[in-house]
């Protein structure tokens, strides 16, 4: 019967440990689906938003890009 005993005792801590690292699991778990809630993580940054003209500006330069990337494709050819 102490054998027993000591396989009881040994299952028990056995539990304890398992159900210790089980609550780690969910808390990284619960922590993950927080994330996941806006996108964005705890301490990150605001959404940065663009003024009207910096839009304009970046769009011009876009199609100034575009422009000259196909002039280049149209004299290779």
């Amino acid at each position: 019967m102490a054998n027993l005993d000591k396989v009881v005792k040994s299952l028990l801590a056995e539990q304890r440990t398992l159900q210790s690292k089980l609550s780690q699991v969910e808390a990284a778990i619960s922590a993950l689906r927080g994330m996941g809630q806006n996108g964005r993580g705890a301490g990150s940054r605001p959404k940065r938003v663009l003024s009207v003209a910096a839009r304009r500006r970046i769009a011009a330069a876009q199609r100034a890009r575009w422009a000259k990337y196909k002039q280049q494709k149209k004299a290779a050819a």
